[in-house]
């Protein structure tokens, strides 16, 4: 039977995205409840238990509401939210984190939709880690600066209505000021860090696409390791993946500059090392879409691993 599958928050920036790119699909069936009925629990507990998948886009809270409603044990969810990245119960939807990751997810009935910034992140720390470059207790930070569609409805208002008592016409501004980023603990714990990381987020006025960099002083890293070497680590980590591309070392040397844009609209994750041994100082960046590798193309392609179809399917 064709499967069934539920997203809950349709209607929200990531739900528009993910029911994008699965409507007119034929190897699933798309349900969806009247917009009447959206704030009804009765309604809503039919439809999350009659669906073989579920994908919330919902606020955390509302997340966690939703999972209790659901008393079918087959049915599996792939939550967006923040709500269950670090639980233990939980399976991390990053598809290319090790490579044993994948089979979990195809195996799991509870899946964690990464956080933006953290698929790009984690992508960078966690291969260096497990390589023994990256001390994990080494302190280390992070800066990135995404479009605004990356905070929501409240925050494409504040850039695109004009009405809006919030509208602005700031072309680039800092936030996350407290350093306590919803995506920080995720970040830390799939990232194989031991030391809590400064994260330092920006938005720019353009709507999505991302880049997130981790800055490195090459004398911090174990055994005098040079540019080369982490370069190398991240290369064999993703070989072979679809998604994860390491751009090489000479295609990153011949860059000036990077525009937070050249991924949009796709499911893709490209990763550079940039620097140089003279220096002794590395630049890690990596670029992806906000809303595609960065949520909604990241909750299908666990959708499709999940409910064991063609993980490209629809990306």
């Amino acid at each position: 039977m064709t499967p069934k599958v539920f997203i809950d928050g349709e209607a929200g920036t990531t739900g528009l995205q993910i029911r994008e790119r699965l409507v007119g699909r034929t190897d699933l069936q798309l349900i969806s409840i009247d917009p009447d009925q959206r704030k009804d629990p009765a309604a809503r507990a039919a439809f999350l238990n009659e669906a073989d998948a579920v994908i919330l886009c919902l606020p955390d809270d509302a997340a966690r509401e939703a999972v209790g409603l659901v008393e079918n044990p087959a049915v599996k969810i792939i939550d967006a939210s923040t709500a269950y990245r670090t639980a233990a119960d939980w399976t991390y939807g990053f598809a290319e984190l090790d490579r044993a990751q994948r089979g979990k997810i195809a195996a799991a009935t509870r899946i964690s939709n990464p956080g933006c910034y953290a698929t790009g992140a984690i992508a960078l720390t966690r291969p260096l880690v497990s390589a023994g470059i990256l001390p994990a207790d080494l302190p280390i930070s992070f800066n990135a600066v995404s479009g605004y569609t990356g905070g929501g409805k409240a925050m494409i208002a504040e850039f695109e209505d004009e009405t809006s008592s919030t509208y602005t016409k700031v072309p680039y501004r800092i936030y996350g000021l407290g350093l306590s980023h919803k995506h920080v603990p995720e970040i830390q714990k799939h990232g194989g860090l031991l030391t809590r990381p400064i994260f330092a987020p920006a938005v720019g006025r353009y709507a999505q696409g991302m880049l997130v960099e981790l800055p490195l002083h090459m004398s911090t890293l174990e055994d005098g390791r040079c540019l080369h070497d982490i370069h190398a680590a991240l290369a064999t980590h993703y070989r072979g993946e679809h998604f994860v591309e390491v751009a090489s070392l000479d295609e990153a040397k011949a860059m000036t500059t990077l525009d937070p844009e050249g991924l949009n609209g796709t499911n893709r994750l490209k990763l550079f090392v940039f620097g140089s041994d003279t220096s002794g100082q590395a630049r890690l960046v990596a670029l992806l879409d906000n809303l595609g590798k960065g949520a909604a193309g990241a909750a299908v392609q666990n959708l499709n691993l999940a409910l064991g179809l063609g993980e490209r399917t629809g990306l």
